[in-house]
């Protein structure tokens, strides 16, 4: 109960120094959207959290609003997603509105990424249901999998089959070793692949865990 606690005033520090520091970059994103894409510049997805809730986890809109139905991810080249929009993808900043879904309790800093309500029902089969047992987070081992390897798919068919089972298998890997020294590895890797990724880079290592 005692480590729940604290890990809670640890989120809402965190996410109130974020916003804080980062108060600019939000101005000047929303601002951004709303000059070279009509619509809101906030995109409020349906996403599934602790023990199967379901809540609104906002994000930076970086696809136009005609983008269709949901997908079970973004390929690359993704024609849905305006130029700007790929540079706040790239820079994870469309993720950074998040941080006021860490304030409200619906996420974490780390944990499984959150998956959209239509496409959770890997979430309620066997052992992955436990997934639904740890809070969403802004970051995990699968998050950031995703994000070096994932995006360069070109065939949705192909994702599903080859790496879904991998991102779900980092997933568990998190939920059977969490930890706030883990956790805070895991915040500290994000920031150097964020950085790493916007100054060129585009050849990650595969994430040891997956060797576990």
């Amino acid at each position: 109960m005692m480590g729940k606690f604290l890990m809670r005033c640890y989120d809402i520090l965190f996410a109130v120094l974020f916003i804080t520091v980062f108060s600019w970059v939000y101005i000047l994103t929303w601002m951004i959207i709303h000059v070279v894409s009509p619509g809101p510049a906030i995109y409020k997805a349906r996403r599934v959290g602790l023990n199967g809730k379901i809540f609104n986890c906002y994000k930076f809109r970086s696809m136009r609003i005609d983008s269709g139905k949901v997908r079970l991810t973004t390929l690359q080249n993704d024609e849905r997603i305006f130029p700007f929009g790929k540079f706040i993808r790239a820079t994870k900043i469309d993720e950074m509105p998040q941080a006021f879904n860490i304030l409200f309790g619906d996420m974490s800093i780390v944990g499984p990424r959150p998956e959209d309500e239509a496409n959770a029902d890997m979430y309620y089969v066997g052992e992955y249901k436990h997934i639904l047992d740890v809070k969403p987070g802004l970051t995990s081992p699968a998050s950031l999998y995703d994000y070096t390897h994932g995006e360069k798919y070109e065939d949705a068919e192909l994702y599903e089959k080859e790496f879904v089972p991998q991102k779900l298998k980092l997933e568990m890997y998190y939920v059977k070793h969490k930890s706030f020294c883990y956790d805070n590895y895991l915040i500290l890797k994000t920031a150097c692949l964020i950085i790493q990724t916007a100054c060129g880079k585009r050849d990650f290592d595969v994430p040891k865990e997956l060797d576990s």
